[in-house]
């Protein structure tokens, strides 16, 4: 699979760069005085600081298995058992979740491991993992 790039607005580039070095574990790469690159799980993401008047704040959802599902988001689609670290590592750091981690599409297709929170700028992420991977797509 190749990785994707995916770059976002930030207005605080420290308070961001810090949380997704520590509390992710993301790697740093490149970087200049208004952006940073990260690994993010092996796809590239880059955060860029931008004004508050170049930002938008305006929280979006959309329901989803009884849940409030907040429009747009990103993510990585985790192994089932890096899936539960990352859960227990951020409930270790107080992270506060949007959608608390649950399994989602019980005894579906598609059942799947989920969680959501937010960045410090309100960037929606979505981790998710599948026992089995070819669910991933399933119908």
């Amino acid at each position: 699979m190749n990785p994707f790039h995916l770059a976002i607005p930030v207005q605080n580039l420290e308070l961001c760069r810090k949380f997704y070095k520590e509390d992710l574990g993301c790697t740093e790469g490149r970087s200049s005085q208004h952006w940073v690159d990260f690994n993010f799980f092996g796809h590239q993401l880059v955060i860029h600081e931008k004004s508050n008047d170049q930002v938008s704040t305006k929280p979006l959802s959309n329901p989803v298995d009884g849940k409030d599902v907040p429009v747009p988001h990103f993510g990585v689609v985790l192994n089932w058992e890096d899936w539960h670290s990352l859960a227990e590592k951020l409930q270790k750091h107080g992270i506060e979740f949007v959608i608390e981690p649950y399994i989602r599409f019980k005894g579906q297709v598609g059942e799947q491991a989920t969680m959501f929170f937010l960045d410090p700028e309100n960037n929606a992420l979505e981790f998710k993992a599948f026992k089995d991977i070819n669910q991933l797509f399933a119908k």
